[in-house]
């Protein structure tokens, strides 16, 4: 697994170099790019790495996580229902053009 690895910069804009295996920079890179699925991922490691506060029961626990992965799980078909949504409108317009090319000639 990654770690930090060498700290460069001021107070103010700290940069972090980690060693990450491509996987690892993978996920973060597509956790970047669905900040609504990265808050989701975050909130479920949040719930199993509580360390402070009150005890939760198993029960609990088990209640929260499982919200937490209904939410990660409606995020997620939002974002592949748009994404399908694009592409079969983008296969479509190239249809059409196709279509008009073919029908001026």
């Amino acid at each position: 697994m990654g770690h930090f690895s060498n700290y460069s910069g001021d107070e103010e804009e700290k940069h972090w170099s980690l060693d990450l295996t491509p996987a690892e920079a993978q996920l973060i890179t597509v956790l970047r790019e669905h900040p609504e699925m990265r808050e989701r991922v975050q909130a479920i490691l949040a719930i199993v790495q509580k360390a402070e506060g009150p005890l939760k029961s198993a029960d609990e626990v088990e209640g929260l996580l499982i919200q937490e992965m209904r939410q990660l799980g409606n995020t997620s078909m939002r974002h592949y229902l748009v994404q399908s949504e694009e592409r079969v409108s983008k296969e479509l317009r190239n249809k059409i053009r196709r279509f008009e090319v073919v029908k001026k000639r």
